[in-house]
């Protein structure tokens, strides 16, 4: 049974940062491209960032290049997402996703989901 499960959410204010955690159970992780995604009340889900199973390549939103950065331990089946100068507008519930082979910023195109985590922004 695969688990994504997600942590490090919470209320900061503008400008401060954040460091979400994903935690994988379940299936080859070394193997599965894994990205971040996040949906706002009222908005769909949107995409944040990818990265490939190596580590080497990764992906970003426009409107979050430069502030965060994903990371992954292969070792310990983690991934990460560092959020900087963060913004009112980033606030949203943040899932961890599993897949995304053919498409890195896809949806549907990622097979498993964790539960998400509340990030909240305070201006």
């Amino acid at each position: 049974q695969v688990q994504l499960v997600e942590s490090g959410g919470g209320l900061v204010q503008a400008g401060g940062s954040l460091r979400l955690s994903c935690a994988a159970s379940g299936l080859p992780f070394s193997t599965y491209p894994m990205g971040w995604f996040r949906q706002a009340p009222g908005k769909e889900r949107e995409f944040v960032a990818a990265i490939r199973w190596s580590g080497t390549s990764t992906y970003y939103a426009d409107s979050v290049k430069g502030r965060f950065t994903i990371s992954r331990d292969n070792a310990k089946n983690m991934v990460y997402l560092q959020m900087n100068s963060l913004k009112p507008e980033d606030t949203a519930v943040y899932y961890c996703a599993a897949g995304g082979f053919r498409s890195t910023r896809g949806v549907s195109e990622y097979e498993y989901w964790g539960q998400g985590t509340q990030v909240t922004v305070s201006s």
